[in-house]
């Protein structure tokens, strides 16, 4: 993976793009301190459907979400009040 200051990536940002297209992943440094990564596009698509799905989506699908694991209720022991 080729390293770029920001500075050179904004100003040669098509050579910065054509290096990412050809070469793969390029990582831009702000101050000498990691910032960003430029990934090709089937990279970027093959992360995200390999993501595991956000909370957002298991609340809004249709699906089962499994089975929880409930205790039996009316089990559960009390402690004694004090004073009554």
């Amino acid at each position: 993976m080729n390293t770029w200051p920001v500075q050179d990536a904004k100003a040669r940002f098509s050579e910065f793009l054509d290096a990412c297209i050809t070469n793969g992943s390029q990582l831009v440094t702000r101050r000498g301190v990691e910032t960003a990564v430029l990934v090709p596009i089937a990279e970027w698509k093959r992360l995200n459907q390999a993501a595991p799905p956000t909370l957002k989506t298991l609340l809004l699908s249709d699906t089962a979400r499994g089975d929880l694991n409930l205790p039996p209720r009316g089990k559960a022991k009390r402690r004694p009040v004090i004073g009554a």
